[in-house]
């Protein structure tokens, strides 16, 4: 647990947006810290064949597949990735993420991996993961330190739509815990994507919002001061009608009122940071969005204090066209030996010692 006198200047005075809120915490106090991100993993495969399953990536990513896929890739992807998720919040607190949740990984055996690597196992993260009937055979998936969250109970929502009954595609995931001793609600997705184009593939993703906001309602009406971190790649902008008129999101944390959902990632995209790029145009589709109880003004549990979009130089193309954008593993067919193809994202909850 975090709180020691040493880490109070950088929650203090931590930048958001290049805002600073020295209004939001009283200098004289000592707070707790917890840190909460999503990661999409583009693609964590391994190498090896499941033929009790038919997801159409799973003969890409072997090594007699389209990627070439073998072990010494695989454990360098890994590497890459361990040594993100390492890093993502220990700026402020050196126990770096309480709670990760992560898309596009295979099964339970990958997260296993992940978290067994050098630079994560002394974390001891644990796994919630369940499959999903996602027809390129990725899922979404939970990673949590128990020094921190205690799972309670998890529960898998499958997306159906009448109007599309081919429709196969990620599981939303909802992880009841308690963090440090609160309960908290962590859902995490990975919306349809915008294949065929985002008009066309639009009502997916407000399919998909509307599943997320029934599992947030059925939470709220539980529970009407519920803590809830809605979390995931979306596949739209926090602009987009599916998460403000769907989803119900805002951007001011005075207007998370009566359900409405507050969206820190919203301010990020209008000041133009993106955790993603296409064709010289960022979008923020990895978003962490919150109920209404973690955004009051009131440190006596925890509270939202600031967001964030992990793009460290080394995540970035260095050169090229496509200078600045994620290292992605592959691109254009062509393995590049990164890490994804999107930045992941984390946000601060804090409260009084």
């Amino acid at each position: 647990m975090v709180g020691l006198k040493k880490y109070l200047l950088f929650i203090v005075c931590f930048a958001f947006g290049g805002t600073f809120l020295y209004s939001q915490v009283d200098s004289t106090k000592q707070y707790h810290v917890a840190a909460v991100g999503f990661y999409n993993l583009e693609n964590l495969h391994d190498t090896i064949f499941d033929a009790d399953t038919n997801k159409v990536l799973q003969v890409d990513y072997t090594p007699n597949g389209d990627k070439k896929w073998d072990t010494e890739k695989y454990f360098h992807k890994l590497e890459n990735l361990s040594r993100v998720i390492s890093e993502m919040a220990t700026e402020v607190t050196p126990d770096g993420l309480a709670i990760l949740g992560i898309s596009e990984i295979e099964n339970k055996n990958v997260i296993q991996d992940l978290v067994n690597t050098e630079k994560l196992k002394s974390r001891n993260y644990q796994i919630v993961h369940y499959e999903s009937p996602d027809r390129r055979g990725v899922d979404v998936g939970l990673i949590y330190n128990p020094n921190y969250f205690k799972v309670a109970s998890s529960k898998s929502y499958t997306l159906k739509m009448e109007s599309d009954s081919n429709l196969h595609t990620r599981d939303q995931l909802l992880v009841n815990g308690y963090l440090n001793g609160e309960l908290v609600h962590i859902i995490v997705s990975h919306w349809p994507s915008r294949g065929g184009g985002e008009k066309k593939s639009a009502p997916k993703r407000i399919a998909a919002a509307d599943l997320g906001r029934m599992i947030i309602d059925s939470l709220l009406l539980n529970d009407k001061n519920a803590k809830i971190i809605y979390m995931g790649d979306l596949n739209d902008d926090p602009i987009n009608t599916s998460v403000k008129h769907h989803l119900k999101t805002v951007e001011k944390k005075e207007l998370a009122k009566d359900g409405l959902l507050y969206n820190p990632m919203e301010f990020l995209y209008k000041k133009g940071i993106g955790t993603l790029a296409y064709r010289d145009t960022w979008n923020l589709f990895d978003q962490l969005i919150l109920s209404p109880a973690l955004v009051s003004e009131s440190y006596s549990s925890y509270k939202f204090h600031n967001a964030k979009v992990f793009n460290k130089n080394y995540l970035k193309q260095q050169s090229c066209q496509y200078a600045g954008y994620p290292l992605r593993t592959h691109a254009g067919g062509a393995y590049t030996a990164g890490f994804s193809d999107h930045f992941p994202v984390y946000l601060f909850l804090i409260k009084e010692k």
